[in-house]
């Protein structure tokens, strides 16, 4: 799937992969060596994260229901553990770069094509 920020028409992500069960969502990035640039990881339901397991930092997005931004975290390091924000519902776990190059802010919808 591609990630749009539809608030600033922005690709946020080009290749994002879902994460609907419990097995993907349990699993997520944890013990991938690395995420590349234009690449990311939609995880739904989730209202928070962890990078545990991880070598690198992350970008995360929370949404809520509506695909809104409700938080950010940019480059959340790795074995961290991340705010729980209210009204999340998802998150979407990105590249390290990928919310200040797409210039996205919360309060911005965005769509999965």
């Amino acid at each position: 799937m591609k990630l749009v920020n539809l608030g600033n028409g922005k690709t946020i992500a080009t290749n994002v992969g879902q994460a609907y069960n419990f097995f993907t969502r349990l699993k997520g990035l944890m013990f991938t060596d690395k995420l590349h640039s234009g690449d990311g990881l939609h995880i739904k339901p989730c209202p928070s994260v962890h990078t545990f397991f991880m070598k690198y930092a992350i970008d995360i997005l929370y949404l809520n229901k509506e695909n809104v931004v409700v938080a950010i975290d940019e480059a959340l390091a790795p074995g961290k553990v991340g705010k729980r924000y209210k009204g999340a519902h998802s998150v979407v776990e990105l590249s390290v770069g990928s919310v200040k190059a797409s210039e996205t802010e919360v309060g911005q919808k965005i769509e999965f094509i």
